[in-house]
């Protein structure tokens, strides 16, 4: 079994997406920007990397993790959102790190990975950065105010002439990496500082 979810025999013919953070807490967006991917990249499930911490962000605001576990499980009606704690039983603090230990399932299956274009604009802080999107395809899903920030970004300048059109959004999950798609949405405007805030109506989706 990887990080026992699924098995690699399990998931060999399936199209699957994973949308990785702290979802501190998760919200009414992350669900919309998941139905979202699972309908433009044509995906048999999306999968949540609950994060136990983000390294980028400080510890003493991010919520207990069996706590938002739970309640992202509550909020996901729809059967083909997963939500997992995978990463806190790989034992890894890293998206490059959760990619390494997950490498012999992406070898066998057709996954994604989906992240906002704030997540996008600011890819090139993460540790490791370059071996994300060299390890699978990339969806960025737009996100009030962050457009041009991530098409401006460095990743976008790195990866620019990998760029996948977003007609072709559904292929994505077939090509192979580096490949990426930047793809517009309906705006959400919860936010998961602004719930933490006592105010859920500012700020945009993802992973606040």
């Amino acid at each position: 079994m990887i990080s026992g979810l699924y098995s690699v025999s399990a998931i060999s013919r399936q199209r699957i997406g994973l949308f990785g953070g702290s979802f501190n807490p998760a919200h009414k967006g992350h669900v919309a920007l998941s139905e979202e991917a699972l309908k433009r990249l044509q995906l048999d499930e999306v999968w949540w990397l609950m994060s136990p911490q983000n390294p980028l962000k400080d510890s003493r605001d991010t919520g207990d993790f069996n706590d938002r576990i739970a309640h992202a499980k509550n909020l996901t009606v729809n059967p083909r959102l997963i939500v997992t704690g995978m990463e806190a039983k790989l034992g890894t603090r890293t998206t490059a790190q959760t990619f390494r230990a997950l490498l012999p399932m992406f070898q066998q299956s057709r996954f994604v990975w989906i992240m906002g274009a704030d997540s996008f604009a600011g890819l090139h802080h993460w540790n490791d950065w370059r071996e994300i999107p060299a390890t699978l395809p990339l969806a960025v899903f737009a996100r009030p105010g962050w457009t041009q920030k991530a098409l401006g970004s460095p990743a976008a300048r790195l990866l620019a002439d990998h760029r996948v059109d977003a007609a072709d959004a559904g292929q994505l999950a077939d090509r192979a990496a580096p490949a990426w798609c930047f793809l517009n949405m309906p705006w959400r405007y919860e936010s998961s500082t602004a719930i933490r805030n006592g105010n859920n109506t500012s700020g945009g989706y993802g992973n606040g």
